[in-house]
């Protein structure tokens, strides 16, 4: 049983989303794989490609795991660790959503069970490429073993791993990788809004040196109510720009957006002056993951222009591509 689901692109109001204020995203043809079988021995089997991780556990293990997971997570509640030790290894995401979908649906494994998990999205660069792997994973088990669960299962199961990873998400990554198209996410609220029309280019500025919960963490230090309004102020005037199909107004919007993410400091400098040389070129850009707090490199660039901006990019040592909207979400693989 193999599901598939794709990765996001926050399109306007990241960040603030965290505080309660709207954002616009959309799933995008970068996907996550995940494939479930049974297995000879009575064991869970990992195969993570991205990884390179291949072992077998127990369940008593893996739940043994998942417990020293929740303590973590609890001492970072308390402020007593940071996000970053939370996690200490990266399959153990993977692992707990497993284990944590086992338990919570009280599920007795009669036989071993294989994941094998696989993602074409980029891994830390703000393209939801965790919550697409653990939306996939919990499908092609719930499949596997004849489950059927509600969106509302299916994102919860999802929240609680993210957590341990953002410190508190808010949930739109899980929301648009499961429903697909083009969505205006605001407090657990989804309308689902026409995919754009213009076209949107995408650069991987790399991986940052901070990871989202840093991000999360450093932001809610600084975040005002006056700047959460003009987040709100930014995403009303895209949502407006998309629907007329007004590429001017969608550019001013994301230029604005832009501003806000250098005023809460997560946009690195080198990223800061490649934006606006873009803008020089008749171009509007801007982060769309969490961005960074120390370091070179942002994750995910966004760029909506008229004219191809690859050539340039390239000049500049980017790779830039032309991404397209995902309209069907999480499903089982053909």
């Amino acid at each position: 049983m193999k599901a598939i689901a794709p990765g996001k692109l926050i399109l306007s109001g990241e960040h603030a989303v965290v505080h309660g204020q709207p954002a616009i995203a959309m799933a995008v043809d970068r996907y996550a794989t995940a494939s479930v079988k049974q297995h000879a021995r009575s064991l869970v089997s990992f195969d993570l490609l991205n990884i390179k991780y291949h072992k077998d556990h127990s369940i008593s293990a893996l739940r043994a795991l998942k417990n020293q997971l929740l303590e973590n997570y609890e001492a970072f509640q308390k402020g007593e660790k940071g996000i970053k030790d939370v996690l200490k290894l990266p399959m153990e995401l993977t692992q707990f959503a497993v284990t944590n979908f086992l338990d919570k649906l009280n599920h007795k494994l009669t036989s071993g069970m294989q994941i094998k998990t696989h993602s074409e999205i980029p891994i830390g660069c703000g393209l939801g490429s965790s919550a697409a792997t653990i939306l996939a994973s919990i499908h092609a088990m719930a499949n596997h073993l004849n489950i059927e669960l509600s969106e509302e299962s299916y994102l919860n199961h999802g929240l609680e791993a993210e957590n341990l990873q953002h410190g508190r998400s808010s949930g739109i990554d899980l929301r648009v990788s499961y429903h697909g198209g083009c969505l205006q996410y605001h407090n657990g609220t989804v309308d689902k809004l026409q995919p754009p029309k213009f076209p949107i280019y995408l650069v991987n500025t790399g991986s940052p040196k901070s990871n989202t919960g840093e991000c999360v963490s450093h932001v809610k230090q600084v975040i005002s109510e006056e700047l959460l309004t003009e987040f709100a102020k930014v995403t009303t005037a895209f949502k407006q720009g998309l629907l007329e199909n007004d590429i001017a107004n969608v550019q001013q919007a994301i230029k604005n957006n832009h501003q806000l993410l250098v005023k809460i400091g997560v946009v690195p400098e080198a990223i800061q002056s490649f934006i606006s040389m873009l803008e020089q070129q008749g171009c509007a850009a801007k982060l769309c993951g969490a961005g960074a707090v120390h370091g070179d490199k942002g994750g995910a660039l966004m760029i909506v222009s008229e004219q191809d901006p690859t050539a340039f990019c390239e000049t500049k040592s980017y790779h830039c591509e032309l991404i397209h909207c995902d309209t069907d979400g999480l499903r089982i693989a053909s």
